[in-house]
């Protein structure tokens, strides 16, 4: 099992580096289509000028203008920045897109009225990156997160694919539940936590919102 898992986790860097062109295609095909869908849930909770963490392919930024949001994103694979540029231009928008570093987030304090980041790797929650996150938030301002989605169609692709999951990983615990190391890092970094199951056709997905602390 340990192996599996190094190996997911050199497959994934692959996958948001040499081999970015291909991070929609494989995200659909273990999500079974439901990738884009499932990072829309954090839609509803964002408001103003919202920081995106690790904005990949730039989906959700180009969601994020569509709304009237004044969207940022950083992000450090230079892959990501050149696919999110790219679409953002395509659609008539502007790339308010840096690379860099969650740990050292290169804003003045209270800059954002929201951070997102969807699916994010371990990195959102080191020692350094939650910090960063609470300094650019202002008092109320919101963290939100969707952590992990889970599969719960009936069929018997869908059973294989959230087996799959589970086996590797991807999907630990019982649906809905917040991981309890996540909820203490984000209370001891100064979040008041909530959380929200999203149902949606043949899947749930985890949002969790962590409001700063004044």
């Amino acid at each position: 099992m340990r192996l599996i898992l190094f190996l997911l986790r050199k497959v994934f860097s692959l996958l948001y580096h040499q081999f970015a062109w291909m991070y929609d295609l494989v995200s659909a095909v273990v999500s079974l289509g439901r990738w884009r869908a499932w990072v829309q849930c954090a839609l509803p909770y964002l408001t103003g000028r919202v920081l995106e963490i690790g904005y990949g392919p730039g989906h959700l930024q180009v969601d994020l203008q569509a709304q009237g949001l004044s969207a940022f994103g950083v992000d450090e694979s230079p892959q990501m920045a050149r696919q999110a540029s790219r679409r953002l231009i395509k659609n008539r928008l502007h790339p308010g897109l840096i690379r860099g570093y969650a740990q050292y987030l290169p804003f003045r304090d209270q800059a954002f009225c929201c951070v997102v980041s969807t699916f994010p790797s371990e990195y959102l929650f080191e020692t350094q990156t939650l910090p960063e996150i609470w300094r650019v938030l202002p008092p109320e301002g919101r963290l939100v997160i969707v952590p992990m989605a889970w599969i719960s169609g009936g069929s018997p692709l869908e059973r294989f694919m959230a087996w799959l999951l589970r086996i590797v990983g991807e999907t630990p615990g019982k649906p809905g539940l917040v991981p309890v190391t996540v909820k203490d890092r984000l209370n001891r970094a100064g979040f008041n936590v909530e959380s929200e199951l999203v149902e949606m056709r043949g899947s749930r997905v985890l949002l969790v919102v962590g409001t700063k602390r004044g």
